[in-house]
């Protein structure tokens, strides 16, 4: 085994950024950088370059390490930013390093420390055995320098520069002398970047550790702990000027690296031709197909006796279960309760994805995407016992008392004991994405204390109101339901409606999937809200569409069938998650497995309350309208 870590060489290039007035987002204002304090600038620069070191992790396996974790150099005066409630939930924990320097004030192989590893120690034989266990996955480091991450840039074969956030610890060179991973790579020519800073990361095996020279072979370990060994960690430090970078645009290498722009395009595109589609096939259906029905419905005098059954039958179906049609649905209660949280996780998601998009929950504010979801979520429990108690009303409940409990705690109880479990298997494994006991207590405090409280005025304002009117009456006695064809039962209809919604979403899943599960910086959030808009219009079409057709065949059984048409989008995503486990992932072991799958049931459960909301409302809305324009005797 490689180890890169052994000696480390920064060659750096900042720029001070001069003061300027303006507005800046908060935690994103540029720092100033100077060689010498002087009592008049105290307050406007820093002389001192700060670098942090992040959780360490790996495509190989879904448990990421704290720095500490692993045989180190570690500072001594070990300080921890204070992290968000997102920070938390993903794993990350930040700390200082032991790498120390100043602004243009170049260093020359300066010695971190050495670790020893005494053969006789079993404590030394963990040690050793737990770096190469984190080479052999490739796991990787994550450095902070002036709130930007560390790159990882090299050359791919088309000669393109591609950089990814991180750099490997190390790598492995198998049994017979093949290389793994970073060793593919020169380690020679490996650089790491901040854009304001450039990081040179090499291999060196010290001769002397205790005067190195940063001269020498790369450092390698051997796979068998056979005699004792020391590793030497050194850096160096020189600062280079370059004006070719700006503040505002210190992102961009990273974000022009990431050849994914025509993809994201060709995604969009193609979601759009099928909005186009659906639109007009809705459009056929509410002009041509809807019009004339309801004109000839409502003066049936005028329809020729020339009409033959089978055709008076087919123009006239929709309009024969107007006694039916809103006769209200088997287990009414559950269906309401999922409408509930759904508008709950609905309006969470509009609100964060525009936020995302004014660039309050870019990359740099580490952890706000999350912390900003899950703040929205426990703030809207009032819509979420609203719309559950009003519709619960309109379908004759009267068990108010369940129906609010359901809505407060069935769908995030599940959450929550999905999540506990798979927190359960990281506090076992030691791995930093651990939730601390503490984080877990102000959870259930949010829930408990503001979540459900407010859910609980939503639904007394929601039960106070009456319920919903529908605009025909519905008949004492159910009527029968005619023999349907394939086409037309309820199942194929199901799977049908939730292949068109998930079209328009895979190739965006594939790099949401990529942001969490390789580690990927995910920055698009404009191409992810137009994809948003355009899937909550795909899944309220669709339903409209298939909802129609059911009710031509004199199928009035809507209610439950609108929700699960477009909630059946969640399990294309189920199956994509799989083929994705499968096909792009390198994870290995029992638990990385256990927690994939567990953490992918969380994120299907929410997407399936989130679409079926979706398309239920479309499909009442479209019911009531249709109805409300007929004449019925």
């Amino acid at each position: 085994m490689k180890s890169l870590n052994p000696r480390f060489i920064f060659l750096l290039s900042l720029t001070v950024v001069s003061s300027s007035f303006g507005f800046y987002l908060p935690g994103l204002a540029p720092v100033s950088f100077c060689e010498e304090k002087s009592k008049g600038d105290a307050e406007e620069c820093q002389t001192d370059i700060q670098l942090f070191v992040n959780r360490l992790d790996s495509v190989e396996s879904v448990l990421p390490y704290e720095y500490d974790a692993f045989d180190f150099c570690k500072d001594t005066n070990e300080r921890r930013p204070s992290e968000n409630l997102g920070q938390v939930l993903f794993g990350e924990r930040i700390e200082t390093s032991p790498y120390k320097f100043s602004f243009k004030a170049d260093k020359a192989c300066v010695k971190v420390c050495t670790k020893s590893y005494d053969i006789g120690s079993s404590e030394d034989k963990l040690k050793l055995d737990f770096l190469k266990k984190g080479m052999e996955l490739n796991y990787q480091h994550h450095w902070i320098v002036d709130n930007m991450p560390v790159t990882w840039c090299y050359i791919v074969e088309d000669g393109q520069k591609v950089c990814n956030p991180g750099f490997p610890i190390g790598c492995l060179v198998n049994q017979e002398g093949k290389p793994k991973d970073a060793c593919v790579i020169n380690v020679r020519e490996t650089a790491f970047y901040t854009t304001l800073i450039n990081i040179r990361v090499i291999s060196i095996k010290h001769s002397n550790d205790e005067n190195p020279t940063c001269e020498g072979a790369p450092m390698d370990i051997p796979a068998d702990f056979k005699s004792n060994l020391k590793v030497t960690y050194t850096y160096s430090v020189t600062f280079k000027q370059n004006d070719d970078i700006r503040w505002a645009s210190r992102w961009d290498y990273i974000l022009v690296s990431m050849p994914h722009t025509n993809i994201q395009w060709f995604s969009i595109m193609n979601s759009l031709v099928i909005v186009l589609f659906l639109t007009g096939m809705v459009a056929m259906i509410m002009l041509r197909t809807l019009h004339k029905d309801i004109a000839r419905y409502n003066q049936m005098d005028q329809i020729t006796e020339e009409m033959n059954d089978s055709e008076a039958q087919e123009e006239s179906g929709w309009k024969q279960v107007h006694g039916d049609v809103f006769r209200p649905p088997r287990m009414g209660m559950l269906l309401s309760v999922f409408l509930g949280q759904g508008t709950q996780v609905f309006i969470m998601t509009f609100i964060t994805l525009f936020l995302a998009c004014m660039g309050f929950l870019s990359p740099a504010n580490r952890g706000a995407l999350m912390t900003c979801a899950v703040v929205l979520w426990v703030l809207l429990g009032t819509p979420a016992g609203y719309v559950s108690a009003r519709l619960y009303k309109t379908f004759g409940g009267e068990n108010w008392k369940t129906n609010v409990l359901l809505t407060a705690f069935l769908c995030p109880g599940i959450v929550f004991v999905d999540f506990f479990m798979m927190n359960l298997i990281l506090w076992v494994e030691g791995s930093s994405a651990a939730v601390p006991f503490g984080t877990l207590v102000a959870i259930l405090a949010l829930w408990f204390g503001i979540s459900v409280p407010l859910t609980f005025v939503g639904a007394y304002f929601g039960f106070k109101k009456p319920g919903i009117e529908p605009p025909v009456r519905t008949n004492q006695i159910p009527r029968q339901i005619p023999q349907q064809s394939f086409f037309t039962k309820a199942m194929p209809g199901i799977i049908m409606g939730g292949i068109l919604p998930f079209g328009c979403i895979f190739i965006q899943l594939f790099f949401i999937l990529n942001s969490i599960w390789s580690h990927q910086m995910y920055y698009m959030f404009g191409f992810l809200f137009l994809v948003f808009i355009i899937l909550v219009i795909t899944c309220s079409e669709a339903t409209v569409l298939l909802c129609y057709f059911h009710l031509c065949a004199e199928d009035y059984h809507w209610w439950w069938r609108s929700f699960l048409t477009s909630g059946f989008t969640a399990v294309y995503l189920f199956v994509y998650a799989v083929h994705y486990f499968f096909s792009k992932l390198q994870i290995i072991g029992a638990a990385s497995t256990i927690l994939y799958f567990g953490y992918t049931l969380i994120m299907v459960l929410i997407f399936f309350i989130f679409t079926g909301t979706i398309g239920f409302f479309s499909c009442f809305w479209f019911v009531n309208k249709i109805y409300s324009v007929l004449k019925v005797d």
